[in-house]
């Protein structure tokens, strides 16, 4: 078995840095890391445990991805995105709402922020709305948004409280009239938001984040109303919903990139593209799996095992 006995000699040898571990130049640094981190592995399998090397790996890559695409963004090459449609809408959405003189709702969905598995969805949502609040406010349009989950409440205030102050206008929201708490129930929320809308006669719906049975719900009765909606999530289940009662649909991982979308922030897009070197390197494995599958060859299966 490997021991620390070993590494300070490996740390030290003459033959491994022909300088002292302090002087050593950039190579022989990363040779001493490597080193370290194997024999150290090798004493405490906690370190590398079998089976999860490969997922660590992948993780080093994107996140070394995501951090150069991010850096090259700040300095001015700004990856291009592809055109979406559905959030292009939303600015014709906001402007109708404001040549009409009628509402604009906006949901973030009815899931909770914390949740490991819905909640990138709400936050996504969330981004959407500091945006529109912003737009909004510099076109005069009302701006109202339902909430289900109590701790999202003053969240939603915040961002659009923010979004009137950038515009120049903090003084036309009223966080009690515009962010309401409708219930906490699935279907209270829903009949509430539904009846919230009647009543105003909106202009537009905007519904992106996590939806479940009540999407189809809001969707049909801004039809009838005869809003022009923008509608999105990552629920699979609920997809085709959206794309049967809404003017423009997100599909899947869209709503998550409406936020660097919308703002054009630079480091944002540049995050997005960093996260796409991860799908391109899932696609790789996956035409490479095939191929050596079909080929007879298990080698690629026990390199992604180790």
């Amino acid at each position: 078995m490997f021991n620390r006995n070993l590494l300070f000699y490996l740390l030290h040898s003459p033959d491994l840095v022909q300088s002292s571990p302090e002087r050593a130049n950039p190579r022989e640094k990363f040779y001493l890391f490597i080193i370290t981190f194997y024999i150290l592995g090798k004493e405490n399998m906690s370190v590398l445990q079998s089976g999860r090397v490969s997922g660590l790996l992948t993780l080093i890559y994107i996140i070394a991805m995501v951090i150069y695409f991010t850096y090259r963004a700040a300095r001015g090459k700004v990856p291009r995105l592809r055109r979406i449609p559905g959030l292009d809408a939303i600015d014709e959405a906001i402007g109708r709402a404001a040549e009409m003189g009628r509402p604009l709702f906006i949901s973030h969905g009815i899931a909770n922020m914390t949740d490991a598995t819905y909640g990138p969805q709400t936050i996504a949502g969330l981004g959407v709305l500091s945006y529109v609040a912003e737009k909004c406010s510099e076109l005069g349009a009302r701006l109202y948004v339902p909430v289900r989950q109590l701790v999202i409440w003053p969240i939603a205030v915040e961002l659009c409280e923010t979004g009137y102050k950038k515009a120049g206008r903090p003084e036309d929201f009223n966080p009690t009239e515009q962010v309401r708490y409708l219930s906490s129930d699935q279907f209270g929320f829903s009949s509430n938001y539904m009846g919230w809308m009647w009543r105003e006669r909106a202009a537009a719906n905007i519904m992106i984040g996590a939806y479940w049975a009540e999407s189809l719900q809001l969707a049909e009765t801004g039809a009838r109303i005869g809003t022009i909606q923008v509608g999105g999530t990552a629920n699979i289940h609920q997809i085709p919903f959206f794309v049967a009662a809404c003017d423009y649909a997100l599909i899947g991982e869209e709503i998550f990139c409406a936020g660097a979308y919308l703002s054009k922030d630079a480091e944002m897009i540049g995050s997005l593209a960093g996260q796409d070197m991860g799908k391109l390197l899932g696609i790789v494995l996956i035409l490479l799996g095939v191929i050596f599958v079909t080929a007879g060859s298990d080698i690629l299966t026990k390199i992604l095992s180790w």
